[in-house]
Parts: structure tokens; C-alpha cells; sequence
């Protein structure tokens, strides 16, 4: 049984408000949703950046500044089913770019689907998977000082509030080396027409995608979630910038969780917050970098404007 989830849900059960960790959302089940969410024609994220790696694919391989006679290292940071990724991936390996691929993700189950799917795709490509927490893989692959490309797809980095993404690209910095770089996915500031059904969709599969989690917690920690007693909602102002996604009690109720040895109370109306989406523009990304080790080298967008990928260089 994993300690940390337990104790990580105990603290964000315990305080007020009431928060429990999006990071927990990607078992097996939910691994399997999110992918229903990334097909949802209401979450634009994934086309939107998909459209990037698709259709400006050489653009991004000019702003890394690598060629095909250097080796060079790939290393993915969430690298889930690697949808986008593979449109770069097999730019590089048809052009005969000599690289490695290393895709990190907290599911084993992701990375073993992501290798079983590059072996039949890209079938000379080198992956060397890395199951675990960012920081702790980053760190033994830090002894090779071979350049490096770090991606940070999907607008992950957004999961985060601004000094924690701050805190979080200072880290990456110090696993790096001069001149090697990060590519930041991230969803740019929209009105709420736009951004809110990405989190609401009328088919109720980002609620259940949230509510996996309660599940998850039921069946690994013993906890006697009531699903029926809970609902999904997300919240979004274009002047904040900030999805925002709650769970909400719909009664009075009180919740066992048994591994915990511990009883939580809710209040008609109380809400759990389950995720936050910061949204950006470059004042904002220059904010968050103005203090690590990096420099905004270049910045992609894809055909709507909906999204950008952002290329920083460490000084």
C-alpha cells in the first residue's frame, strides 16, 4: 500500500479547505478516462498542442538547435500514451537524429503501454522508461551530460500554482546542464466559453474522471466514499486565468476510511479541490522563469492560438 497516497490523503482530508492531490488520479481506471477526456471534442488541450507537434514539428526541432550527427537525450516528464510526442519522435528517427528517448511517468502501467506502442511504431527507437517521481528519475539521469531536451506536455505545469511552477523549473535547472532545454506546453488565457466545458463536458466524463479518485481511495484505502453523495464542479473567470475542479458534499455526511484509522465530516455544500488549471500568456511564463536558470528561447503556437509550447534555454 502506497504510504504517501495515505498520508497525502489524510492531510488534504484534514485541512480546510478540503484538497486531495490530482496526481493521484492516474491508476489503471483512470488512466483509461483521461484518455476518453483527451477525445472529448470539448477539451481542445490535447488537439491544440497536438496540432503543434503535427504541423510545426520542424519548428520545434530548429528552436532545440540539435542535428542529426550529435546525441542527444529526450526526456518526457509525463509522458502518458506519448500521443503528441510520437509526431516528433518519428520526425526525428525518419531524419536519422541520433537520440534516446526516456519517457518518466508516475503510472507503470502508461510507460509499459507507451513501449509496447513505440516498438510497433518507431521500431529503431531507443526507450529507456523511468516509472516514478520527476525529480528522483531526473536526478540519476543527470549523471550522462549529454544535452538535453526535457518535455513538460499538456499544460501540466498549470496543475500547479505560479511560485510552485516557479520552484518546480528552478529544480529542473539544477538536474541540467548549460544549454539544455525544456519544452513547456502550456494552455493560454481564454474567455470562459472556451475553457470551462474542458472541464464539464456534456457527456459527465471529467466527473467521473474526478470522481475515480473517491473510488480509488474506496478501494485501495477503505474508505467508504459515497458516490452518489458527490458532485462534480469546476469553476473558471477569465480575469484569474485559473480553472479550478471541486468535488462537492451534497449532504451532511461523515466518511471512514479504514488504512487511515480516521472518520472525515462534510457539510452540505463543502467542497473537496481536486485540481487547479492555471492558464498563461508570456507575462506570466516570464514571471515564472524570472528567477530559475532559464531564458524563453522560443515559443510555438498552434494554428487557433489556443496553446503554446514554449522552449527555455538554462543559462
Amino acid at each position: 500500500m502506497n504510504k504517501t497516497f495515505k498520508n497525502e490523503v489524510h492531510e488534504g482530508l484534514s485541512s480546510n479547505p478540503k484538497t486531495l492531490s490530482s496526481k493521484y488520479f492516474y491508476d489503471k481506471k483512470g488512466d483509461a478516462i483521461f484518455v476518453e477526456i483527451m477525445n472529448l471534442p470539448e477539451y481542445y488541450l490535447t488537439r491544440s498542442e497536438l496540432d503543434i507537434f503535427q504541423n510545426k514539428t520542424h519548428k520545434l526541432i530548429e528552436a532545440f538547435g540539435v542535428h542529426p550527427d550529435s546525441y542527444f537525450e529526450i526526456i518526457e516528464l509525463g509522458a502518458g500514451d506519448g500521443t503528441k510526442t510520437k509526431e516528433l519522435l518519428k520526425v526525428l528517427d525518419q531524419e536519422n537524429y541520433n537520440f534516446d528517448y526516456f519517457p518518466i511517468d508516475i503510472s507503470s502501467n502508461a510507460l509499459e503501454l507507451l513501449k509496447q506502442d513505440l516498438k510497433v511504431e518507431i521500431p529503431n527507437l531507443n526507450v529507456e522508461i523511468q516509472q516514478g517521481d520527476y525529480f528522483e528519475v531526473l536526478t540519476s539521469l543527470s549523471d550522462s551530460k549529454k544535452p538535453k531536451v526535457v518535455l513538460f506536455l499538456g499544460s501540466n505545469i498549470g496543475n500547479m500554482y505560479d511560485e510552485m511552477a516557479s520552484k518546480f523549473i528552478y529544480s529542473l535547472g539544477a538536474n541540467l546542464q548549460a544549454g539544455d532545454q525544456i519544452l513547456l506546453g502550456v494552455d493560454l488565457i481564454k474567455p470562459k466559453e472556451i475553457v470551462l466545458p474542458a472541464y464539464n463536458d456534456s457527456q459527465g466524463i471529467t466527473a467521473k474522471f474526478n470522481m475515480n479518485l473517491l473510488d480509488r481511495i474506496n478501494n485501495e484505502l477503505g474508505g467508504d466514499f459515497n458516490l452518489n453523495h458527490f458532485e462534480h464542479q469546476p469553476e473558471y473567470t477569465e480575469k484569474e486565468g485559473i480553472a479550478r475542479s471541486f468535488i462537492v458534499s451534497m449532504t451532511n455526511q461523515t466518511v471512514k476510511i479504514e488504512a487511515l484509522g480516521q472518520s472525515y465530516t462534510f457539510s452540505k455544500g463543502e467542497k473537496i479541490q481536486m485540481e487547479i488549471s492555471r492558464k498563461y500568456n508570456d507575462q506570466l511564463i516570464g514571471k515564472i522563469i524570472e528567477n530559475t536558470d532559464f531564458i524563453l528561447h522560443e515559443k510555438v503556437l498552434d494554428s487557433k492560438e489556443y496553446f503554446a509550447n514554449y522552449i527555455l534555454k538554462r543559462n
